[in-house]
């Protein structure tokens, strides 16, 4: 059995993960999945109380959200879940536009053995979920295939770009409705990549945005 990372990637169930840490991850990903939906309002005594802990370690969680650029702050001891504007999704995008593509093209280039696997391992497990329907592992898994890529890139400062604009990536991957089509194009970026066909990865990979962009379009209007 396993708990999902700060990140979304498996914990070992016997890991320890500090209270903060804990309720930082269900809030995320209830925010990702949207169980929590954008504008309602996080208040630290009813987080407490839900999740079964004191009220610093729900101050400090929601801090980290706050600068993940998931949640907004509010006077004294509450928080909402933020309102992404059109605007806010579209900087959002423009920088995977600058980022992605060069991603994909380096994890070709570089990618090892055991990354590959990695890759090949969230894939398998965003397909079974997307065709029985299970639409929050769906996301989940294709959320840890694109930070598996980062990863097989091998490269540091992208890889601390990407850090502050991870759960927000993770937020927008949740807009897609077509699941399947998700995993069908990431299969076969997981085939450029397999091959080391850094061309192909870059063409696809820009194929791959204009699908997101399209479907945060669909989901807003």
């Amino acid at each position: 059995m396993s708990t999902s990372s700060a990140r979304g990637a498996p914990v070992p169930a016997t890991a320890f993960e500090p209270e903060s840490a804990r309720v930082a991850r269900v809030v995320r990903e209830e925010i990702v999945d949207g169980t929590r939906e954008p504008g309602s309002r996080l208040v630290e005594r009813d987080l407490a109380a839900e999740l079964g802990v004191s009220r610093i370690p729900v101050r400090d969680a929601l801090r980290v959200l706050v600068a993940e650029g998931l949640v907004t702050p509010r006077p004294r001891s509450w928080a909402v879940v933020r309102e992404f504007t059109p605007d806010d999704v579209a900087h959002l995008q423009e920088v995977r536009d600058a980022t992605e593509p060069l991603l994909f093209a380096l994890a070709a280039a570089r990618r090892s053995a055991d990354q590959l696997a990695a890759l090949d391992e969230c894939w398998r497990r965003e397909d079974e979920a997307a065709r029985r329907g299970d639409g929050a592992d769906a996301r989940r898994a294709a959320a840890d295939f694109h930070e598996r890529v980062l990863d097989a890139a091998g490269n540091p400062v992208l890889a601390e770009v990407h850090a502050v604009i991870a759960s927000r990536v993770r937020w927008l991957l949740g807009r897609h409705t077509d699941l399947v089509a998700m995993a069908e194009e990431h299969r076969d970026l997981l085939d450029a990549v397999r091959g080391g066909d850094e061309e192909r990865a870059t063409r696809l990979a820009r194929a791959h945005l204009r699908t997101s962009r399209a479907a945060a379009s669909a989901t807003r209007g």
